[in-house]
């Protein structure tokens, strides 16, 4: 993988309305009527305007709507209880239907065609106020670990644009760290929230399985491997997230998340893992980066200890064969799965080759889901001793644009993608919360994030590591490579926010 000899950037911070606040920040303005839902919005479908010919992260737009939205949630100011999030723009991703908003699944293959109803998880999203303002991008059907579609522009890293947002998630990721809106939602079937925050240096948390209401994909697996959630620039907004999603729905059988606002400074045991079961070793500057951070937890008190990967050896080859039914499975199913005009002609290339790869190795699947569904005793077990697993998220650091997509050679692209994504798949398989945190960078100005797993039901645990590495660690945003600017960022404003560098 080789780098470009000039790194080139883009943010759209600016001192509008949204300034460089959080959501949590931006909610207690409107709260606070420092500042109005309009005014909110304006701003952000502005940097919106001006980011998209850079970092082509929105799949689809819905801004009249969502200024018509704003206007009437501003008439209405004290007439209601409001949610938490009330008036905070956001994007939701494009395999979950928002009414009146087409569903495209990243893919040609899935015809235009507004949904009429929205997805049971964007309703609890939507329901602690976020405004939507369209969609965000993802690769074909969420398959690839970088968001670069066959048939359009790739969505680009806002902190080096000659490089890969991540994947699935990767329209939301690069929106939020670009500056375009402070939270935006994800999910994630093999590390699709945190492989994206890992490469946009975000706080990308993956909820237990269950934590959160599941979209309609997730109840038809034989195996739910996908959790849903957001991206995020604080820990904060995380946690206030998920707090304010279980006054929506809270599953009886999982400990309730709550209010988390800080580190609690108890001290935790911590296991600590640097290559992954697949037979590849991590990279040096991401080794560099989780070493790093556990002399930072052991200089708090906490304890650090070497573990083994707690799974089976064949766990990288069973999730390969599960991921490639995915595939099959859309390609047979999309008129009854997704829409009934769905094209299989149109799959791109990473599609059809994880089908063929399922279809030829398709009698190993029965012993592979038994071994899947065993991985959660298997991961309940190992942690019993442990508060929380320190892992790196991804093999290596963010690869160029190209070195993923799936016009590459399928035999050559499915070797990279098992070398790349080889920590993230075991959270989806166990049902356990991970989180991604940006505790570096490369000498490329990307970041480089570590991943922490918990305990079934140990969304506090994270947050708490997470809040006490923000507060010790505090990581920079997109917005600061832009040195001459960053105290004044008046410069520009309007449809022209965008700063390059």
């Amino acid at each position: 993988m080789s780098a470009p000899e000039t790194p080139q950037s883009c943010h759209v911070f600016s001192n509008d309305a949204m300034g460089r606040d959080d959501a949590t920040a931006l909610a207690e303005k409107i709260r606070n009527r420092d500042i109005s839902i309009t005014e909110l919005t304006r701003a952000a479908i502005a940097r919106a305007r001006a980011a998209q010919p850079l970092i082509h992260g929105v799949a689809a737009e819905s801004y009249d709507e969502a200024i018509h939205a704003a206007s009437v949630l501003d008439s209405k100011e004290g007439s209601v209880p409001s949610p938490f999030f009330r008036g905070v723009p956001t994007y939701i991703k494009d395999n979950t239907n928002v009414a009146g908003l087409t569903t495209r699944h990243g893919s040609l293959a899935v015809p235009e065609a507004p949904a009429t109803e929205t997805s049971p998880f964007a309703r609890q999203m939507l329901a602690q106020g976020f405004l939507c303002l369209g969609k965000s991008t993802l690769p074909e059907f969420g398959f690839n670990a970088t968001t670069e579609p066959a048939h359009g522009p790739a969505t680009r890293n806002p902190w080096n644009l000659a490089y890969s947002s991540g994947a699935s998630s990767g329209g939301s990721a690069a929106l939020v760290a670009a500056g375009v809106v402070p939270i935006a939602h994800a999910n994630d079937g093999g590390g699709s929230i945190r492989i994206p925050a890992a490469c946009c240096g975000l706080v990308g948390l993956k909820p237990t399985r269950g934590r959160l209401i599941d979209n309609e994909a997730a109840a038809s697996l034989p195996i739910n491997i996908i959790s849903e959630g957001v991206l995020t620039r604080s820990v904060r907004d995380t946690a206030n997230f998920l707090d304010h999603a279980e006054t929506y729905y809270r599953n009886p059988k999982l400990p309730p998340v709550g209010k988390i606002e800080g580190p609690s400074g108890r001290p935790l045991k911590i296991g600590l893992v640097l290559d992954s079961i697949n037979g590849h070793k991590t990279d040096d500057i991401t080794r560099q980066t989780v070493e790093e951070t556990a002399l930072r937890l052991e200089k708090q008190g906490h304890h650090i200890e070497p573990v083994p990967v707690p799974v089976h050896s064949a766990f990288p080859d069973d999730f390969a064969l599960y991921w490639a039914l995915l595939a099959f499975g859309i390609r047979a199913n999309g008129k009854k799965l997704l829409h009934p005009a769905f094209d299989k002609r149109q799959t791109d290339g990473l599609t059809n080759g994880l089908d063929q790869r399922f279809r030829r190795q398709f009698w190993r699947l029965p012993t592979a889901l038994w071994r899947l569904k065993r991985s959660w005793h298997d991961y309940a077990h190992a942690m019993a001793g442990f508060d929380a697993v320190l892992t790196p998220v991804l093999g290596h650091t963010t690869p160029p644009l190209g070195h993923l997509s799936p016009d590459v050679p399928f035999d050559t692209l499915f070797d990279r993608l098992r070398q790349y994504v080889s920590f993230t798949p075991l959270a989806n398989a166990t049902g356990a919360p991970a989180i991604s945190i940006p505790m570096g960078h490369t000498p490329d100005q990307l970041p480089v994030s570590v991943q922490f797993m918990g305990r079934h039901g140990g969304e506090r645990t994270l947050l708490d590591i997470a809040y006490t590495l923000e507060a010790a660690h505090p990581w920079p945003l997109a917005r600061d490579l832009d040195r001459q600017d960053r105290d004044s960022e008046n410069r520009i404003t309007g449809n022209s926010l965008a700063n390059t560098v």
